[in-house]
């Protein structure tokens, strides 16, 4: 399998996958209020989701790092598939906030087996296809094509959103049935020799992913601080992410659901932005822990300031700002973190950075929506816009403990 054809591949899944996810991401939490629940119950559900995906990511890189990284996917694929219906059947019959709470858990379970795998996939197959190029350029289209699939997912959710709030679940679970088949057919291990997992072994595999956590994760250096760092900015960007939908349409005066539509498809344009400078950026600024920092030092001022101003198109501004900042930095991080990875543990490790940035998640969202239901919005993005700066010294930590790999090629 030539370099090409497994890049179209990434490329293609990549692009389908965040096609169906983005669908719901404009009006997911306009649907749970209109189900019935309040801007701190909707914030909840999101954080069990995050749960879900914290607690299940070591199991499923287990998964990805034995039977192989196209199984992963494919066991993803069906658990989306199964919950995006049940959040449908949900709202339908007026089950209510802890139904919407259980399946988000199992909702997360099945992201998980994505996180990780699929990268991992590309990398090992590009390294034994004999690709010898920088990662960052197949990353950095990566980002660009998901930015694209956010795109037209956002606008089409908040489209359909504005006809019917569930009609974007349902045609996500239309979407990932052509994606379970590409992932079936066009997928091959290529680099890696998947394993028998045994359940008598499981006991065993999660000590020894823990094992692998710790020596090449968390006993790494340069690792560790990059992994706390992603924790302390995914506790404000899905925070942020779930709660502007409400925080904009208040600062607007109107319930428009396409608005919310159209900024997320606004958003995903940030976000190819942002992947777009990584290369002229990198001319200027030769180190990945560099672009990481001056990334980290914009997120934090912008989110302060999106929480302390009210002129709606202003704050909107600022929040497609944020995202440019983000697309900075995702293609950067994923090759500085792929860096330092051995083949072996790559699925593992990755798989323990998201588990991180859950983990940020969940804290952000319990702590963050209970000071914007008692408090305001705007004054949960403030307060939690500060602790962004924290990546800060977090990322200079990583640059004193290794320069080889800090030079971007």
């Amino acid at each position: 399998m030539g370099a090409r054809t497994i890049i179209r591949t990434y490329f293609a899944i990549t692009g389908l996958f965040n096609l169906a996810m983005s669908l719901i991401w404009g009006i997911d939490t306009l649907f749970k209020m209109g189900a019935g629940l309040d801007i701190q119950q909707v914030l909840l559900t999101n954080a069990a989701f995050t749960l879900g995906s914290m607690l299940f990511e070591v199991p499923t890189g287990v998964v990805a790092d034995t039977v192989g990284r196209r199984v992963s996917l494919l066991l993803c694929l069906v658990t989306l598939f199964v919950t995006t219906l049940l959040y449908v059947a949900i709202a339908w019959r007026g089950w209510g906030f802890w139904a919407f709470m259980w399946v988000s858990v199992f909702l997360g379970l099945g992201y998980t087996f994505y996180t990780g795998a699929v990268d991992a996939w590309l990398v090992d197959a590009l390294k034994a296809s004999g690709y010898n190029e920088p990662l960052e350029r197949v990353f950095s289209r990566g980002q660009m094509l998901f930015g694209t699939a956010m795109l037209v997912g956002t606008i089409g959710g908040g489209l359909l959103g504005q006809i019917r709030l569930d009609i974007p679940y349902v045609v996500r679970a239309a979407l990932v049935v052509p994606l379970f088949f590409l992932a079936w057919f066009r997928m091959p291990e290529v680099g890696f020799t998947p394993r028998a997992l045994e359940l008598r072994r499981v006991p065993a595999e999660l000590r020894r992913v823990f094992v692998e956590g710790l020596t090449y994760g968390l006993s790494n250096p340069v690792i560790r601080p990059v992994m706390i760092a992603s924790l302390v900015s995914m506790s404000f960007m899905i925070f942020g992410y779930y709660s502007w939908q409400r925080y904009f349409l208040d600062l607007l005066g109107r319930d428009l659901v396409w608005v919310d539509g159209v900024i997320s498809a606004l958003v995903g344009l940030s976000l190819i932005a942002g992947n777009a400078l990584v290369a002229p950026l990198s001319r200027v600024v030769r180190t990945r822990t560099g672009v990481l920092m001056l990334s980290a030092g914009a997120q934090a001022v912008l989110a302060v300031a999106c929480g302390l101003l009210t002129n709606f198109f202003l704050v909107v501004t600022l929040y497609l700002l944020y995202g440019v900042a983000i697309g900075l930095a995702m293609p950067v991080k994923q090759s500085y973190l792929n860096a330092h990875i051995p083949s072996a543990q790559r699925a593992t490790i990755l798989s323990l950075d998201s588990m991180f940035a859950s983990g940020g998640g969940v804290l952000g969202q319990t702590v963050w929506g209970w000071v914007a239901r008692t408090r305001s919005i705007g004054t949960a993005w403030a307060w939690s816009g500060l602790t962004l700066l924290l990546a800060i010294p977090l990322y200079w930590l990583a640059r004193r403990r290794d320069r080889r790999l800090d030079a971007i090629d």
